[in-house]
């Protein structure tokens, strides 16, 4: 996965999203493999602020020029934050997906689940296999 980056501070998930853990607060987006296998975002649709996730549901849609695709939750949780800039700027996702195109903030309700997320060479390895 050359030119592609996966900061070691992240977690990941084998449906290419990843998490930013912050105590008992997790940060939600999409990987740079991810962006770059969708090409220009043009449209992203994200839950409210106080909706519950549970792990593994789809939570949201993005689509690009290529293909629309869901979201999957990394992990289980209410959802106190969203990307609102991304309504306006989706295209943040494929210029910044670890920084400013993250996608929400989630108040962890299950810190278990963490355990089953991947490390950055955990995901890298994955990324190879595919």
């Amino acid at each position: 996965m050359a030119g592609l980056t996966h900061p070691a501070n992240l977690k990941y998930t084998k449906s290419d999203e990843w998490v930013r853990i912050d105590g008992d607060e997790a940060t939600i987006g999409i990987t740079d493999y991810a962006q770059d296998q969708l090409g220009d975002i043009v449209y992203i649709e994200l839950p409210w602020d106080s909706q519950t996730l549970a792990h593994e549901d789809k939570f949201g849609d993005i689509e690009s020029v290529k293909a629309t695709s869901e979201l999957v939750s990394p992990v289980s949780g209410k959802v106190i934050k969203a990307n609102e800039a991304l309504k306006d700027t989706p295209e943040l996702i494929n210029d910044s997906p670890y920084d400013e195109g993250w996608m929400l903030v989630v108040k962890l309700s299950n810190l278990a689940e963490l355990g089953g997320l991947l490390s950055a060479a955990q995901y890298e390895a994955y990324l190879e296999g595919r």
